[in-house]
């Protein structure tokens, strides 16, 4: 796939490598329209509206979550998908951080965060076969499509478990030029994701949050 926009640099972190951008555009072609559907929650779509919104339908809203991801994933790991703990964080901890605190992968997320919704639970036990905190982090690590899915569902249900969203460090590094080439990419002749997305009548003019 060829990138201009995409590969533009994210704060001090440099740029995305292609490969990572690849495995981000094949995630977002397959991944469940329901991911990306306005809900009633203050999440990340509310987070970022005033930088990439208005929203204009699902495909806008998908290409949209991308650049979050791929913006999120520059802060957290610089694009590294087996990133380990946030040691920062260690040296700040006034004590021994629990297994389930420890932050893992691309998005840095930690197994506590799966207290934010059933879904996020079933997703993880679903793919690793267990809710054990040392196997989460090391599906986090070795499963980027358990990666990719857990980040977006769970921005989809709060922006307080990721820093530089939560704070709007990466506002200053989303481009709508980005959201463009990626809506682009998703949607290309040879993809079948538009035709899907059109199938779901609800999600058709998706707007809002």
């Amino acid at each position: 796939m060829a990138y201009s926009a995409t590969k533009k640099p994210v704060h001090n972190r440099g740029i995305p490598p292609d490969s990572f951008l690849d495995e981000l555009v094949r995630w977002g072609q397959t991944a469940p329209a329901e991911i990306f559907a306005p809900n009633p929650y203050q999440d990340v779509y509310s987070s970022v509206v005033g930088v990439l919104g208005p929203w204009e339908g699902l495909h806008h809203r998908r290409a949209a979550m991308l650049e979050v991801m791929r913006v999120l994933a520059g802060f957290e790991s610089s694009w590294k998908w087996r990133e380990g703990t946030d040691q920062a964080a260690d040296k700040r901890a006034k004590k021994l951080r629990s297994p389930s605190e420890i932050e893992a992968g691309a998005w840095q997320v930690s197994a506590n965060s799966m207290g934010f919704g059933m879904e996020l639970k079933t997703l993880v036990l679903s793919k690793v076969g267990s809710l054990n905190a040392n196997d989460f982090q090391r599906g986090m690590k070795q499963d980027h499509d358990l990666a990719m899915e857990y980040i977006a569902r769970l921005l989809r249900r709060t922006v307080r478990h990721n820093g530089p969203v939560l704070r709007h460090e990466i506002d200053k590094w989303l481009r709508k030029d980005a959201v463009r080439e990626f809506q682009a990419l998703l949607y290309s002749e040879s993809s079948t994701r538009a035709q899907d997305d059109d199938c779901v009548p609800q999600l058709r003019a998706a707007g809002g949050r």
